[in-house]
């Protein structure tokens, strides 16, 4: 799939986000990358046999107070090759993107695992 395509399936998921969550994202980019860099595989030290569909990186919500701010916006990743991989249909890979970013906004919100996997299916 074109780059610029991927995109727009990210576009796309998240103006299905609701609004209300929509208005409470503060200070995340969402952005496409092909794959994961070294750096963020060894901070997850994820296994050599998993996929990481997506990333956040930055502080949730529920974890800022009083001092937060003057930080680089939190990030959230969408990595278009690892979608790719897993998936074999284009609607496929439209569904794991929305999966995906759902996931990513949720550990935004402060979910763990768990919780971002449960809002990842609604």
């Amino acid at each position: 799939m074109q780059h610029g395509d991927f995109e727009k399936l990210v576009e796309e998921a998240i103006d299905e986000i609701p609004a209300d969550f929509l208005a409470r994202l503060k200070n995340v980019a969402i952005v496409v990358e092909d794959e994961p860099s070294a750096e963020q595989l060894a901070k997850l030290r994820l296994r050599k046999d998993l996929t990481l569909l997506g990333l956040y990186e930055g502080v949730p919500l529920t974890q800022r107070n009083a001092g937060y701010g003057m930080v680089l916006p939190d990030k959230i990743s969408i990595f278009k090759n690892s979608i790719e991989l897993i998936a074999q249909t284009p609607g496929e890979i439209k569904k794991i993107v929305q999966d995906t970013v759902k996931h990513e906004i949720a550990h935004h919100f402060g979910s763990d695992e768990r919780g971002a996997n449960k809002a990842a299916k609604h």
